[in-house]
């Protein structure tokens, strides 16, 4: 059962450019497309005797360095970036990401520029000390956007051949994205959450993805439309509940942007549907080998394999939430992963602890290793489209809220319930919480770029920790991470990899906030929100990867329980 909210075609932005244009004029454009179809669209316009150049409106920084700017001969690369109201003083500089990888040896330098100038200054310095200067624009515009806040957002741009200023174009991309806003805005949905099943916001886009000289990254248009959508709407309904943004207790249902590759078409539909069913399964793996993320029957099956006594809770959708207490004479440890269900190494990374772990006389422990099977399915749903994007859509669960954040003794719990359960049946005091996030830029392109409550997230920084603890218990949490670092330092290419990370971090956005314990990216925070004294969550950069890279992956986030567990043996009876 489906209710269609909002059904419409654009007419596709160099189209119009095309189909306006004279012979004999001459132009500059800033669109949102890829570079394929940008320079089709020149090739047509020098057909009809027109000479333009049409850039790109999203990271036009790095796109002049990937198309127009020749670095034969150059040692040294100078890049002035523009401070400016509205936006974060390094905004720009992220913009260019992952610039720093991709210049080969080349000296990289960035500059602040507070002359209120919107452009950026490059120069390039031969190996005879001959400098040349160019300068590359990156339009903008000053808005409110939906949470209210007054941003500096990417935008179109027009300026023809006696114009050296411009002016905004509005482009297919962003007329897409108001289009859904006002929609959504406007539309009835009464007082009671959640407000719908699922709420359907497809796009069929005509942008190809564009792979970058480094692993992982890619220019997506689609990614960053997907992202910006999701997060706006989620800021709609919490200005339309009263709630702050930020709120993670919002319940408005769940929300599903479906960004699709088309052949020109451009086309939105919203739409109410019923929640999804579980989509087809794929094969079981080799768990200690996984190279993607598993099926949920396998999931499953895993976790009846280890015995123990069974814990079960229900999602919205009515899946099963599974956990299993192993009892023992050792200090209790809660293990836990898919919280954010596009965050997929944990799943893997928490079963092989298990598995370790039952094979150890007295070890007790409970296993909970996917919290959130509805966001489960739907990121299994979304990669089929899209299988390299992260997806935070399917982050929260099926009522569109973070289940860590429900208000216990209020209503049914459901996915929370089996962390209370695992709570209760162990009387544990240390919960390794296992956790993800983006494994390469994150954007909001049409919300001021650098998402807003989320800046340490932008950009990937390598496998860190975040210790929280009650705040009485200051000393064990330092103690456990002292004890659980200086192990992972001894895991093969880990210390490697975040060093390889962490100074691409320091290149685009600078410090990266976190504290070195023995070599791994820490942050300890005291929180008393949860009934136990002691978490450890890790963060792996694992939205969304494969192959080997996952096996890294889920491999370190097995390595962080079985050491955290084994730190908690000898702490535990000091703490008693």
């Amino acid at each position: 059962m489906t209710t269609v909210l909002f059904e419409r075609t654009f007419e596709r932005t160099l189209d119009r450019l095309v189909a306006a244009a004279v012979p004999g004029q001459a132009f500059e454009a800033w669109t949102f497309d890829d570079r394929d179809s940008r320079a089709e669209a020149e090739r047509r316009l020098a057909a009809k005797g027109v000479q333009a150049r049409i850039r790109s409106a999203y990271k036009p920084l790095l796109h002049a360095f990937l198309e127009e700017i020749d670095l034969a001969g150059v040692m040294a690369i100078e890049i002035a970036y523009p401070v400016l109201p509205h936006t974060p003083e390094n905004r720009f500089r992220l913009e260019t990401y992952p610039l720093a990888a991709l210049v080969g040896d080349r000296e990289l330098r960035f500059c602040a520029r507070a002359d209120g100038n919107p452009d950026y200054a490059v120069t390039l310095t031969g190996s005879d000390g001959h400098a040349r200067h160019c300068r590359v624009r990156a339009p903008n515009r000053v808005h409110v956007d939906v949470a209210g806040a007054t941003n500096l957002s990417p935008t179109g741009w027009y300026a023809s051949g006696s114009d050296e200023i411009g002016e905004r174009l509005e482009t297919d991309y962003e007329a897409v994205f108001e289009a859904v806003i006002k929609a959504v805005s406007d539309h009835d949905w009464g007082t009671s959450e959640p407000f719908f099943d699922e709420l359907n916001i497809r796009v069929e886009l005509p942008s190809a993805e564009e792979d970058l000289a480094h692993p992982g990254e890619r220019v997506s248009l689609r990614e960053a439309l997907h992202e910006d959508l999701y997060f706006s709407l989620l800021e709609v309904f919490l200005r339309k509940t009263g709630r702050p943004i930020g709120d993670r207790g919002l319940r408005p249902g769940q929300i599903v942007p479906e960004v699709v590759a088309s052949d020109g078409r451009i086309a939105l539909r919203i739409e109410m549907r019923a929640l999804s069913g579980d989509p087809e399964e794929c094969a079981f793996q080799p768990l200690d080998a996984a190279r993607e993320p598993l099926a949920m029957a396998q999931i499953a099956a895993e976790l009846e394999e280890l015995g123990g006594k069974p814990l079960l809770a229900a999602s919205r959708a009515g899946r099963k939430v599974r956990a299993r207490h192993v009892a023992g004479s050792d200090a209790a440890v809660m293990i836990s992963a898919g919280q954010h269900a596009n965050e997929t190494t944990g799943v893997v990374g928490a079963l092989r602890a298990a598995r370790r772990l039952l094979a150890r006389a007295g070890a007790h422990f409970t296993v909970s290793p996917l919290e959130n099977p509805d966001g489960y399915a739907l990121h299994r749903r979304l990669r089929h489209d899209n299988p390299h994007h992260m997806h935070h859509a399917a982050r929260f669960t099926a009522f569109g809220d973070d289940l860590e954040y429900r208000p216990r003794g209020v209503g049914t719990l459901h996915e929370t319930e089996i962390r209370v359960g695992a709570e209760r049946v162990s009387g544990a005091r240390l919960h390794v919480n296992l956790h993800g996030y983006p494994a390469h830029e994150w954007t909001r392109p049409l919300s001021g770029y650098v998402p807003a409550g989320h800046g340490m997230w932008t950009v990937p920084k390598g496998f860190f920790l975040i210790m929280r603890y009650h705040e009485s218990w200051s000393g064990p949490a330092e103690i456990l991470l002292d004890k659980v670092t200086k192990r992972l330092a001894r895991v093969p290419g880990l210390i490697e990899d975040n060093r390889r990370w962490i100074a691409l971090f320091e290149a685009h956005a600078g410090d990266t906030g976190l504290r070195l314990v023995n070599g791994i990216p820490c942050l300890s925070a005291v929180d008393d929100r949860h009934a136990v004294p002691l978490t450890l969550i890790t963060e792996y950069p694992d939205e969304t990867i494969y192959d080997a890279a996952f096996v890294a992956g889920h491999t370190a986030q097995m390595e962080t329980v079985l050491a955290a567990y084994d730190a908690w043996q000898e702490i535990a009876p000091a703490v008693a």
